[in-house]
């Protein structure tokens, strides 16, 4: 049984292509673009965990600067989390951040695919992972993530972004497993930070004995 979600994603994506192949008008390919706003919109709720999900996901677009950007409000909202909140209200800024129509579409049949694997293979189970007493641990987690985002370290954003995924769907879909499995993403995350961290200082004092002989 397809997720209610995932339903209503893949019915967006289904339009959306039916509008690229017969426009109606000129102007249709902006209609066929979609911003954070209406994605939030058509998941039917912007409860924190689908937030962290969807920011997470915008910063492995290639658009330059998207993951430096968005990781300050990745960062926000794990001080909401934090703090106990169930939903926070979109910026206007984040909300106008728009895709153009190929990542529309993209994004629509992808989101529909999670949310179907998900509601597959997660379910209810290590609660002990997902207790109310876990919050601030998990906002402190999710503000780490967002900073290792921030970063320019080359592929650098993948992992924090798997993890925040997967903390976002496991707290949705109160699975401690998801859970566990974004800290092993994370740690993997925190594992290449500092490999790469070591390796520039190493590089950069080799260089510096060098200049100066």
């Amino acid at each position: 049984m397809k997720h209610p979600i995932a339903r209503r994603l893949r019915r967006a994506a289904i339009q959306h292509e039916r509008q690229a192949r017969h426009p109606d008008n000129g102007d249709a390919a902006t209609d066929l673009r979609l911003s954070l706003a209406d994605l939030l919109r058509l998941h039917g709720e912007g409860s924190l965990p689908v937030l962290v999900m969807l920011l997470s996901l915008f910063t492995l677009i290639p658009v330059g600067g998207a993951g430096w950007f968005l990781s300050f409000f990745i960062v926000a909202l794990g001080w909401y989390w934090a703090k106990g909140r169930e939903s926070v209200a979109l910026p206007d800024a984040l909300g106008r951040l728009t895709l153009n129509v190929r990542w529309s579409l993209r994004s629509l049949h992808g989101l529909a695919w999670l949310y179907q694997r998900a509601n597959r293979w997660l379910r209810p189970r290590w609660q002990a992972w997902r207790h109310e007493r876990t919050r601030a641990w998990w906002g402190a987690w999710i503000a780490v993530m967002a900073t290792i985002i921030f970063l320019p370290l080359p592929f650098g954003n993948v992992l924090p972004s798997l993890s925040l995924v997967l903390l976002g769907l496991g707290w949705m879909f109160r699975d401690g497993l998801a859970l566990l499995a974004a800290t092993a993403a994370g740690a993997g995350a925190l594992a290449y930070t500092v490999a790469f961290g070591q390796v520039a200082i190493d590089l950069t004092q080799r260089g510096w004995h060098w200049l100066t002989g």
